[in-house]
């Protein structure tokens, strides 16, 4: 499985410490995160095979909310400073990921775009109203990151996603997600750019969506796998437990 996240470590000299960047580019964990080679463990020994400060680059329009829950947790125990440098987008669970961030940097062509969790469900109403009851937990999950970040009410921030809000730059400072805009001093020389320029749209990724829907639900000869609301609901849990 492809890795989403990348490492470029510079190692200690005389006059320089360590210095241990990352970098997370494109969809988080877009095709797996458990049971396979691309797992929490195996990002969190990679975190943990140094030491000292770390340097985190995002251009991420996000993707699956426990996998960046758990980089998040992660992030937060590590015991050096984390500068987190968002350098094109950190919407939905890159956002989340940023929070981490001892200090929050961006670009001031950057954007940051926060909304409610969502998901896809099978079943019926009874599963239906689980979904609902775990995307409503996913959601309280999701604004203790931010409410640590910004210090704004949890409703002020319950209303922000709810309403998708993009904020630049300059409004991601103003509201408590960003700490500073970057400069031309800290456009660094271990940027990584991305193999390919990205451009989100929420109609492009709403589309990109109902193929993939389509997809699992042409009739095939073998049967359709489903995803049930107690399986989500084992997700979830997931976020709560992990260290």
């Amino acid at each position: 499985m492809k890795k989403f996240w990348k490492w470029k470590n510079q190692a200690q000299t005389e006059t320089m410490p360590e210095a241990r960047t990352l970098f997370l580019n494109g969809t988080i964990a877009e095709e797996s995160w458990f049971d396979d080679d691309v797992t929490p463990q195996l990002f969190k020994d990679e975190l943990m095979a140094g030491s000292g400060d770390i340097t985190v680059w995002i251009n991420s329009p996000g993707g699956d909310c426990v996998a960046a829950a758990q980089i998040y947790n992660m992030l937060m125990d590590y015991q050096g400073n984390v500068t987190v440098k968002i350098d094109g987008i950190a919407a939905s669970a890159a956002s989340v990921i940023a929070m981490a961030g001892t200090k929050v940097l961006m670009s001031p062509v950057s954007m940051m775009m926060i909304h409610n969790p969502m998901t896809v469900a099978f079943g019926d109403s009874a599963e239906m109203q689980k979904a609902i009851e775990m995307l409503a937990s996913v959601k309280d999950s999701i604004i203790n990151a931010y409410e640590i970040k910004t210090g704004l009410s949890r409703t002020k921030l319950s209303h922000l996603m709810d309403a998708e809000t993009w904020m630049d730059a300059n409004k991601a400072v103003e509201l408590g997600f960003a700490d500073e805009i970057m400069q031309r001093s800290d456009s660094a020389e271990d940027m990584e750019l991305p193999a390919v320029s990205m451009l989100y749209s929420k109609a492009n990724v709403v589309n990109s969506l109902m193929d993939k829907v389509a997809a699992k639900c042409a009739i095939k000869s073998e049967p359709t796998r489903k995803t049930k609301a107690d399986d989500l609901m084992a997700r979830l849990n997931l976020i709560k437990n992990w260290r």
